[in-house]
């Protein structure tokens, strides 16, 4: 008879453990490097909190070192949920069937662009005057896999016959800084002549005193590009998608805020990104 209770209590604590399933487990979040990690630190721990409530689950976010990294993490299951940059995004879309939910707004608006600065001593002040004498010019990227600092700009310079590949190109030199605001304070520094980089992000930078807007100016910007994704994985049930989209629709907190340049959050799909998705396949990133 004893043993039989115990087979019962065997089965019955196998059943629960079952229907707990993922709700047991931490919710996952990986997050790309908009800025530099430490910059991060403090406003993902709010972040992380706050999902935490919201979710009624442990969540767990993780600065990523590198884009590639985060959609990696996604394709391998690795990770429930991802902040990626519009470019990783379409990526993991391919590879992994990411879903698009979140977004962040800018002054109201869920478009940035890409720029590209140089600094206020140097004579150009439009992208046509930076490539009159390529030769005489060393350039920067950002990371390989961002959108605003590599895959805009690239195909713009690409357009312009300057520019094919690290290894193919007229500059002086070309380099990839592997952030945005390594980018900033490499033309600020004058290491290079003249970056690629997000304008919110650079906003951001000037807004904060981490660059001085003084010295650095603005001579490209792409079209509009759609905001950087919140993406789940793709088993991810509409009940939680939806507490998600809701935790972050209110969050107001500041630090919070200002880590991803932004000034609320708003609702996201994939069809909001079919123009970075046509840049990837005339790039060859990803198949038709």
């Amino acid at each position: 008879m004893k043993k039989r209770i115990l087979a019962i209590l065997f089965v019955l604590i196998t059943l629960l453990s079952a229907c707990g399933g993922k709700e047991s487990e931490p919710f996952t979040i990986g997050v790309i490097p908009s800025q530099t990690e430490g910059a991060m630190e403090g406003a993902m721990d709010k972040l992380q909190t706050t999902l935490t409530e919201e979710l009624g689950r442990e969540v767990s976010i993780e600065v990523y070192p590198d884009y590639n990294g985060v959609v990696e993490a996604m394709n391998y299951d690795k990770i429930d949920m991802a902040y990626f940059g519009p470019l990783t995004y379409v990526v993991a879309h391919a590879k992994s069937g990411a879903k698009a939910v979140v977004t962040q707004l800018i002054d109201g608006e869920p478009f940035y662009h890409s720029y590209i600065i140089t600094h206020n001593e140097n004579p150009w002040n439009s992208l046509e005057e930076l490539l009159a004498d390529t030769s005489e010019v060393d350039f920067a990227f950002g990371d390989p896999n961002s959108t605003s600092g590599s895959l805009i700009p690239s195909i713009e310079l690409q357009d312009h016959g300057v520019y094919t590949s690290e290894e193919e190109h007229t500059f002086n030199s070309v380099r990839f800084t592997g952030s945005h605001d390594a980018t900033a304070l490499a033309v600020q520094n004058q290491q290079v002549d003249a970056g690629a980089i997000d304008s919110a992000i650079f906003n951001q930078l000037v807004e904060s005193g981490k660059v001085d807007g003084d010295v650095l100016k603005v001579i490209w910007e792409s079209e509009e590009l759609f905001q950087y994704p919140w993406a789940v994985h793709k088993d991810t049930d509409e009940e939680t998608i939806e507490t998600l989209q809701r935790a972050f629709l209110a969050i107001e907190d500041q630090e919070i805020l200002d880590a991803f340049g932004a000034t609320g959050f708003t609702e996201a799909s994939n069809e909001d990104y079919e123009s970075i998705k046509d840049a990837a396949i005339k790039q060859g990133i990803i198949e038709e």
